[in-house]
Order: C-alpha cells, then structure tokens, then sequence
C-alpha cells in the first residue's frame, strides 16, 4: 500500500463516521417527532373524545329526518278558502321553500358573506376555521365565526346554541357526516327553511327566507325581491335579534334596522368582492331605498279574530283528536279525563303546517262582531252586572255550515265563547222543540186545533203541589195551538208537553234535533218545557235545532270547519255531510206557519219585527221568543228559507237581569244582523218565501170544537180556517158549547193579515214581570209523586279568577210562561 494514500482514507472513515452518527440522530429524532406526534395527537384525541363522548352517532336516515323537519305555521282561512283568518298561536313563522324557488341573488349573498367555500369544502372549511382562530387569539375588531352553512345547519338541527369547545367540536364532526350523506342543494335549503330572521311587521319570530321575505317586505314571491332585499336577508341570520327592524309587537324599531342597514352593505362588499354584483349593481343596490318596502303593521290575528281564532283551535283540534282516537265521542273526549290528549293534539295542530278552512262568511263574521262592538246597540256597562252580553250563530240549515257567530261582546273582557260555550235556559224558545213539533208529527195537535188553558195542578216532590200560571195570571179556556203559540201561552204547551207527547219522548224528539244538554234529572222536570232545565241549551245546539223546520225535517250537524289539509296540501279531515230526517216536510211546514204568525199577530211575542226587519214582506221570516225568570235571559230563535240566526242576551251572571230596553235586545240584534246580511249578503236569500210540500190542506173548523162545524159554529161564524196535515183532518163534528173563557176566542187567520192592535192596548208577554206558580203545601200522607229538582235562586257572585266559568243560574221561566223554578247549574268551561 503506497504511504501517500492513507491520509485520504482517514479522511473517508472521518466522513463515513460523521454520517453514521448523522444517521443515527435524524433517525432518533425522526422517532422522537414521531412518538410526540403520536402523544400530542393522542391528547388531542383524548381531549375530543372527552368532549364527544356523549354524542351519538347518528344514522343516515335520522339526519335526514332531523334535517327535514321543521315546525311549520299553521294557518286559518275563511270559507272562500283564500282569505286567511290569521295563523295558529305559535310565536314562530315558519313557510317551506324549495330551492328552486329561491332567486339565485340571495344565493350569492348568502354564500357570499357566510360561506364562500360552501361548494368546495367537505363540511368543514380549514382556511375560515383558522382565520377565526386567528382572529380571535388577536382581538381582530372584525371577527367571522368560521362555520359554514353545513355546520350552522348542524347546529341548529342537533345541538344547543351555547358557545363551547365541546359543541364547536361536536358540530364540525356532525358536518362533515352529514356531508358525506346530503347534496350540497338539500344542505342549503335547509338552512334556508331553519334560520331565524329576526321579527316581522306582526311581531312573529321569522323563520326561513319565505317567511322573512313575507314578513319584513311582504312579498310572498322570493323572485320579485330586488337584491337590496336580497342582501338585506342575507345578513339576518348571523344575529337576528340585533338585527330586526321590528320589534316583538311588530312596530318599527329604527336601532334594529340601522344596524341591519351595516350588516346589508358588508353583505353587498362581499358580493362584489367575489364577483357576484359588478360596480354598476352595486351602486344601485346602495340608493335603494330599503326603508320604504317595508312591511305595514300588521296586528297578529289572535287581536283580529281571536274569539275565532280559538273556536277554531278548539274544534280542530277535537276533530283530529276523534280521527286518532275513533273509540270516542265528541262528548267523550270533552271529558276531564282526555284533556291532556286534546293538549297534545292542541300543540300538534299549532306547529305542523296543517291549513283550517272555516265555514265562516268574513262579511258576515265582521257585521256581526261590529254590531257586538257597538255600545249604542246594548245597555251601559254596570259596575254590578259588568257588561250586557250577546252572542248569536246564524246557519246554513240546509247544511250546518257555520256562517258568522257572535261570540260576546268584548274579549278583552271575557274570553268565554258564549255561543258555543255558554249553556242557559231556552225559556219558551223551547216551547216548539219540546211540544208544539212532536205533538204536530204524532198528530196530538194542529194549528187550529184546541187546547185548553185551564189550571193544571202539578205534583211537586218538595213541597206539595204547585200550580203553573201564565203571564198574565189568567186562564182563558180553549183557544187554538197557533194562537197559544203566538202569544206564547205556557199552559197549552205544558198539556201538549206533559199528556200528550210526554216528558220522555219530548226529550228523545230534542235529542233527535242536536240538543245534547238534556240530562236524566229533567226526565222528572215538569216545567221543562218552558225552560226549567238541569244544564239549559248552547246557543249554537238550539239554532240548529231550529234549522231543521226551514230544512223541512231535516237535521245538519252544525260545523265551523269544511276541511283541513297537512303542510303538503293532503286532505286530513273533511266534513261529511250526513242529513237525518227527524220528522216529516207536513209537521215542518205547519210549525213554519205557526212560527209566522208569531211576527205577524199583532198580539205575537215576535211583532217588532215586522218594523226592525227592513225586509219584511220581502222575505219571509218565522221565529220565537223566550225569556227566563225577570229578564235574566232573552232569546230569540228566527230563520228564513235560506239561513237560521239564534241570539241570546244576558250577563254572565244569570241573577242579573236586563233593563226595559233588554227586553227585546235579542230580537234586536237579530234585526241589525239579518239586515246587514240581508244588504251585503243578497246571494244567501235566493228562497224568498216558505215551500209548501204535499200532504197539508186549508180546512175549515169550528172555533169551539177544532173539529169540522156543525149548525151553531155555522150561524154564529165561530170558524177558522188554517192548515192540516192531510192525515190529521178532523172527520167528525164536534160537540158544541160555548166557551168558558170570559171573552170569545178569535183566532188568528194566517191567510189573512190582521189590523195592528196598539201596544199600549195588549201588553207584549215579553215585558210582564209576574210571579210564577201558587204552592199548596201538602200533608203528611200526601204522595209527592215526581222528584223535583231544587229550586236555587241564591246564587254565587262571579269568579273573577275564573272568568269562563258560571255556577249558578236563576230561575228559568219566561215572564210569559213562568212557572217552575228549579236550580240549575250553567255550563259554561273555560277556554
């Protein structure tokens, strides 16, 4: 080996060992990064775990369920099935949209200014994650928050909105899986449809682009908002609270809507900083005049409407109940007992997008609620009796379709639906229902048929034997049904009620008419007939009632509600019309007839309509009055060949009575109704007159006997002539003698119109004010015979902390009719 080489190959085994050493150091340190990556990283991991340990993991098909649920607004509408009552009672205002029909100018705004990597990004954008960190960490005076559309979609659908490292966590791993499962397009519509937008000109919470454009501008179509509204929108979600130019009332709030004024312009920077508004657009975006499109106040319809607006809830809410719950009845799933199941239909119904058309005619609705609104048309308030009261519900008979009520008189004042809620006593409006109808169809009776007004003495189980009187505290021997009826005469009614038809069959003939109020106590009400009932009747069960005579026979459910359909337009309920014949076209005709000459004697209890009624002689009318114990209540039931109005006025507290004026006020407010209805509603009254079917003739009878005449009702011209049924005329002269009233009897002819009789001359039934039976005590060993319920006219002060309820009721006797004076207790539950 040559000497001069070895210095070189020092040299090499210098190197060899550096590089080895070298090796050896970027290998352990290559380990140890490794190792403290791996631990690092294993912290990490370890501290997101902690922080997700209890977040599930969710399914592909549960995201999409949770994605695509949403709390929709339902809605009311009236029966022209366009014109909306209002929304259901929910603070939220929430319309679906499809992305289809959102323009592509709120698009770009919104992805813009919250997400400008929405479409590159897989859920979570690293660059915005970083920057808000950075931002942060700096105190930057600008700060953006770093999520995307898919991660506030997250967040909304799953977490809570509480700002912590946990629910940022659990919201970037939340969008990355739902990434990995939805389209770009289904992320985005969902996030328009769940984001707040702040509070609308009506004061709802704004929920969804659809709900906010129609809110805030009113536009319902997205496509014809300009894109300064665009931009306006668009920058809502990040802090719809801050940025509202309306407050929770709907009123205009100038702070709220400057601010949202800043956050439009940094929307529009954005869109022309990323190439989606040239310099041209955006300036013109700049001079529009936002302030100027925005929406009018608008008074939520729970203020408009808002005893409509319950009835509504209240009836919808059973219907759906009953449809879930087949096995029950109406009156079954009132029960204490389902209350919480109606709750929880109540709730369903409020929050899932259903759409409720009514039956109610809004011109109607309207005349009706301003005539209860007006203080002319009632008595003073009275700080003891509070406020006279009203309610009435007119009828499409020939359907049941509710067309307009009166519910009472304020609501602010009490919130009771009188008309459907409230239960009193008829007084003599239940005369024809109980009496004269099923005494007409089983033949025990026609118009010119003779009854006689004489003393009755009757079995009371209390005290002896008590003997019921008429108004005017005589008794007139025989006279005919029609004149009996016309002037509302108890003692012909109370035979026909208690030997003729009988007490339980009058009663089962009511329950065939609607009336559900009935109870197994009145079985043993003697007086029942002129009103003297357990619970009394509800305005809307009587008006219908009444409805089947102008319907010749024939009953209709009366209903609110036509139809409701769900959030997608299917049909989940509609109303099936199931008309029941109760009793014949002749039986109808006949009571119509009589019910006639009740407004058109000038001794009828119904005269004053001949004058308040504008259209009288033009269009038929029949009707009949009741009044309980001094005016407590007063009623009057009225139809013509189209429609059925029945009106009740009274105060809360039964024990209050009506003033002289209060009297007729329900003849009154019939009045003012029907001839508004009768001016803007001209279309309902296409049937100007009463249809006469087959099977009734004009007989002439004696006036004596009610049966054909024989030589002295001939030559004395004791006869009247008046409708039959065919199979009910009589075949056989009468026995004739003359009549033991003081006076003749004249009947009254329908055929002919009779000349008017001063006021002043026959005082009206409705206005006397007379005690109502005489009581013979009875002795030791006397049989008291039927169980009478108590009599109860102490009644309990009103319950101011309750205000829709009632305990106690006077006694129900009309001033025309008083008899009975049992106790009873008013129906009347709370809202």
């Amino acid at each position: 080996m040559s000497p001069k080489r070895q210095p070189s190959s020092k040299k090499r085994s210098r190197w060899r060992i550096f590089g080895k050493v070298l090796l050896i150091n970027i290998k352990w340190f290559s380990l140890a990064g490794l190792f403290g990556v791996l631990f690092a990283g294993g912290i990490i991991s370890g501290y997101v775990a902690a922080l997700v340990h209890d977040e599930p993991v969710r399914s592909r098909q549960l995201i999409y369920e949770k994605v695509n649920e949403n709390a929709l607004t339902s809605f009311v509408y009236f029966n022209d099935q366009v014109t909306p009552v209002g929304r259901m009672r929910m603070e939220e205002d929430r319309q679906l949209v499809d992305l289809k029909d959102v323009p592509q100018s709120i698009i770009d705004a919104l992805i813009s200014t919250e997400d400008s990597q929405f479409y590159e990004h897989h859920g979570v954008d690293l660059k915005g994650t970083a920057r808000a960190v950075r931002q942060k960490l700096l105190n930057e005076n600008h700060q953006t928050g770093g999520s995307t559309l898919t991660q506030q979609v997250a967040r909304r659908v799953f977490l809570s909105l509480d700002k912590t490292d946990s629910r940022k966590v659990k919201e970037m791993l939340l969008a990355l899986r739902m990434e990995r499962f939805m389209s770009k397009d289904k992320i985005l519509t969902a996030y328009l449809n769940k984001m707040p937008f702040g509070n609308g000109s009506a004061g709802y919470n704004l929920y969804g682009i659809k709900s906010a454009s129609l809110g805030i501008f009113n536009v319902s179509d997205l496509h014809k908002l300009h894109v300064a509204q665009a931009a306006y929108l668009a920058g809502l979600p990040q802090l719809p609270s801050v940025y509202s130019a309306f407050d929770g009332k709907g009123n205009f709030d100038k702070e709220g809507f400057n601010k949202a004024m800043e956050r439009q312009r940094v929307v529009l920077a954005r869109m022309l900083a990323t190439g989606k508004l040239t310099r041209m657009e955006y300036n013109e975006a700049l001079r529009f005049d936002v302030r100027a499109t925005l929406a009018p106040h608008r008074e939520k319809s729970y203020n408009t409407f808002p005893y409509l607006m319950l009835e509504t809830e209240r009836e919808a809410a059973q219907l759906l109940a009953l449809q879930e719950n087949p096995n029950l009845t109406a009156a079954e799933i009132s029960k204490p007992e389902h209350a919480e199941l109606l709750q929880n239909t109540r709730e369903e119904l409020q929050r899932s997008g259903y759409r409720i058309y009514t039956t109610i005619n809004k011109k109607i609705y309207n005349d009706m609620r301003q005539i209860a609104a007006n203080p002319q048309n009632f008595s003073p308030y009275n700080r003891e009796k509070g406020l006279e009261q009203v309610a009435a519900i007119m009828i499409d008979h020939k359907t049941g379709a509710i067309l307009g009520m009166i519910e009472g008189r304020d609501f602010n004042t009490e919130q009771m639906n009188y008309a459907t809620q409230m239960t009193r006593q008829p007084g003599s409006a239940m005369k024809p229902i109980a009496a004269y109808l099923p005494a007409l169809e089983k033949g025990y009776t026609q118009p010119a048929a003779l009854i006689d007004d004489s003393q009755i003495i009757l079995k009371d189980g209390r005290k002896g034997y008590h003997i019921p009187k008429n108004y005017n505290r005589r008794y007139e021997g025989l006279m005919t049904a029609r004149e009996a009826l016309n002037r509302s005469i108890n003692i012909p009614a109370l035979r026909l009620f208690l030997y003729e038809v009988k007490i339980h069959n009058a009663w089962n003939f009511a329950r065939s008419l609607g009336i559900t109020t009935i109870q197994p106590q009145d079985e043993h009400a003697q007086t029942g007939v002129l009103g003297g009932l357990s619970k009394g009747v509800s305005v809307k069960e009587l008006t219908a009632a009444y409805g089947t005579i102008p319907n010749m026979g024939v009953y209709n459910t009366p209903h609110l509600i036509s139809k409701i359909t769900d959030a997608e337009g299917k049909i989940v309920y509609e109303y099936k019309p199931q008309p029941k014949r109760v009793y014949s076209q002749q039986t109808a005709f006949l009571m119509t007839d009589m019910l006639r000459t009740v407004i058109s004697d000038p001794r009828g209890t119904g005269k004053r309509l001949q004058k308040a009624f504008k259209s009288y002689g033009t269009i038929d009318i029949a009707g009949k009055t009741g009044t309980t114990q001094n005016f407590g209540d007063v009623w009057f039931m009225g139809y013509t060949p189209d429609v059925t109005l029945g009106v009740w006025a009274g105060y809360r507290q039964q024990v209050n009575t009506l003033s002289q004026a209060g009297h007729t006020r329900a003849q009154s407010v019939w009045a003012l109704v029907m001839n508004e209805t009768v001016k803007d509603q001209s279309q309902l009254f296409k049937t100007k007159h009463f249809k006469q079917p087959p099977g009734v003739v004009k007989v002439t009878v004696s006036s004596l006997t009610g049966k054909l005449p024989g030589r002295y009702s001939r030559q004395s011209g004791r006869l009247v002539t008046d409708w039959f049924n065919q199979k009910y005329v009589p075949t056989e002269v009468g026995r004739e003698q003359l009549p033991r009233a003081s006076r003749a009897i004249v009947p009254s002819k329908p055929d002919i119109k009779e000349k008017e009789v001063p006021e002043k001359e026959v005082p009206a039934p409705d206005q006397e004010d007379t005690s109502s039976e005489v009581t013979i005590p009875s002795g030791p060993d006397t049989d008291t015979g039927l169980d009478m319920p108590d009599e109860n006219n102490d009644l309990p002060s009103a319950d101011t902390s309750q205000p829709a309820i009632e305990n106690g009721q006077g006694a129900p006797a009309e001033p025309e009719n008083q008899t009975e004076s049992p106790g009873t207790t008013s129906d009347l539950p709370q809202n």
